[in-house]
Formats: structure tokens, C-alpha cells, sequence
């Protein structure tokens, strides 16, 4: 260890600093919050690819009756959205549990990762925590809180 004088500390800590010096420091500021560092793994975002995947389901319409249609001169019937088979019990209190662990993660991280508080995301993301939503419906509720961590994720960027 060396020893230096107060004059000495006194003219390195008067020194202003330079561009260099702040660009220095800010690297190595941005190096070490990465979002892995901040415990978001991959594992959450296998998760959130699982909900938001298609899961087709059987076609809601025949085309039969679309090709008869036209060949008579008429529109094609209104198109319905495909019909989507829905999670099961145990997928879905699965994924909910680890989403309800990544909102308290991302509670205490978000706020030392975004310029300005994001206030609106935050309360969206705890009130889709504390729903309770039907059993019919888990697949819907379970992409709109993956959509709201999506959101969060994307505020808070991943500088590694």
C-alpha cells in the first residue's frame, strides 16, 4: 500500500475530470448491470416464449364452405379466430408462480435500471400478479402478464 500526503490527495482529487474519464466510467458501469447479472434468466424468458407461443388448436372454419360460397357468387364467409387449446391446470400454476417471482424480482430491480420510474408499468405488472383469474381463461390472463414483464424487460434493455 502507499502512503500519500494530503497535498498530493488534495491535487489528484482536484483534477478535473475528462471526457475519457466519464466515458471510462460509465462503461464500466453499463458492463456490470447486465440483466443476468440482475438474476433475469433464461429460464423466465422460455417461459414468456412458451405463453406467447401459438398453440394452434383446430381451424374454427371449413373451407369447404368458403369455395362453395365463391363458386355461387357470394363472399367468403367472416373469417373466425382458430380455436386454441388452452393450458392445463398444472402448466398454468406453474408459469403463474414463476411470473409472480419475476414481478417481485422485477419490483426491486426495475427502479435501479430505468431513467424515470416507470409508475404505470409497475402498477399494471401488480395488478395482473394479485388477479385471480378463471380457469378458462389462464391462457389469456398468463399472455397479458407475460406482455407486461415483456414491457418492464424491455424499459430496463440489457447492456451485456
Amino acid at each position: 500500500m502507499v502512503a500519500v500526503d494530503e497535498a498530493t490527495a488534495a491535487e489528484l482529487l482536484g483534477r478535473p475530470d475528462t471526457s475519457k474519464d466519464e466515458a471510462k466510467r460509465r462503461l464500466v458501469y453499463l458492463l456490470s448491470r447486465s440483466l443476468a447479472d440482475e438474476g433475469i434468466s433464461d429460464d423466465l424468458i422460455d417461459t414468456l416464449e412458451e405463453v406467447l407461443a401459438d398453440r394452434p388448436g383446430r381451424p374454427a372454419r371449413s373451407w369447404r364452405l368458403d369455395d362453395l360460397a365463391i363458386r355461387l357468387g357470394l363472399p367468403a364467409c367472416r373469417q373466425q379466430p382458430p380455436e386454441v387449446v388452452p393450458l392445463s391446470c398444472e402448466d398454468a400454476a406453474r408459469i403463474n408462480d414463476r411470473f409472480r417471482r419475476a414481478t417481485r424480482q422485477l419490483v426491486q430491480v426495475v427502479p435501479h435500471r430505468v431513467a424515470m420510474y416507470p409508475t404505470e408499468e409497475l402498477r399494471h405488472l401488480l395488478a395482473l400478479r394479485d388477479e385471480q383469474p378463471d380457469p378458462d381463461e389462464a391462457l389469456w390472463y398468463l399472455r397479458r402478464y407475460a406482455l407486461a414483464i415483456l414491457a418492464l424487460l424491455d424499459l430496463m434493455g440489457d447492456d451485456a
